[in-house]
């Protein structure tokens, strides 16, 4: 569910019927290194089922929020904390017929990594909690989601709720030999290769790890494979490029798609919504 408002609120402070009744919508704080920060509300059916390869972490401010879940079907009130796994699919759609508003934060796995130092990606069974940890962790980076944050106190939030996470979670145990180091160099090295085809072989060399133990250590460390990691950053090529005004031909050329289509369907994979509708929805918040 990636993708809400003005100053900061609470669900108690965020009635429905202050948001715009006839149409859905996103707000998008300004991004920045590897966070992105939304709000929305949604009459009906807000996402399809898809995932990707980001922590998405939030709270309802009102109505219910019903999405599928781990082979669940979850409802998210206003006080609780939505905590959804890199690459877990997931759905979003209004529980009742009044809609539902939402604040959510999308982080970069490898930005917990850089605060947990190489464990266990925490994850929250169910993808909802009532810690208040938790929810004092969120709040803090969901505040002023009109304004960029300082650089300073988004690290500050970050350490914060990663390690609110790790406290909460039930840490998946690592391999006594997962490589954190050869995880990271063949991250760095997907960096540098967005716009060209790459093999495992290559990220093998590139990090001195057979390929197959390589691959293990990237899902464990960032929470998605190689090629999904690979896929979602020409995504956020595309997503920057279609904001800027590009045409989506040329926004899914300029990211190393071979045409629109087959952007149309990774987009679709991973956000829950086609491009087109994507950009109308952030569009009808501004009007």
């Amino acid at each position: 569910m990636r993708d809400p408002g003005s100053t900061a609120m609470t669900a108690t402070q965020t009635p429905l019927d202050s948001a715009p009744r006839n149409h859905d919508w996103i707000h998008r704080a300004p991004a920045q290194d590897g966070v992105e920060r939304i709000e929305a509300f949604f009459q009906h059916n807000g996402y399809a089922l898809h995932r990707h390869d980001t922590y998405a972490i939030g709270c309802t401010l009102a109505g219910v929020q019903s999405f599928h879940y781990r082979r669940s079907v979850r409802n998210s009130l206003p006080g609780g904390t939505m905590v959804l796994h890199p690459d877990e699919a997931h759905d979003g759609q209004a529980g009742t017929d009044e809609g539902f508003r939402y604040r959510m934060i999308y982080v970069e796995p490898a930005l917990f990594q850089a605060a947990l130092g190489g464990k266990p990606l925490p994850f929250i069974e169910g993808g909802l909690s009532d810690d208040p940890r938790l929810a004092a962790a969120t709040q803090a980076l969901l505040q002023g989601i009109d304004r960029a944050m300082d650089p300073l106190e988004q690290d500050d939030a970050l350490f914060d709720l990663a390690h609110a996470l790790d406290a909460v979670s039930g840490a998946r145990p690592l391999r006594a030999s997962a490589d954190f180091r050869a995880a990271q160099l063949a991250r760095d090295y997907l960096h540098g290769a967005l716009e060209r085809p790459v093999t495992l072989d290559e990220l093998a060399a590139a990090s001195g790890r057979d390929r197959w133990s390589l691959s293990r250590d990237f899902r464990a460390f960032f929470g998605t494979s190689p090629h999904r990691y690979l896929t979602m950053r020409r995504l956020d090529a595309a997503r920057q490029s279609m904001l800027g005004g590009m045409a989506l031909v040329d926004a899914a050329a300029a990211a190393g798609f071979a045409d629109q289509s087959h952007m149309t369907r990774h987009f679709v994979s991973a956000y829950g919504v086609t491009p087109s509708r994507w950009l109308r929805m952030l569009k009808a918040q501004t009007r």
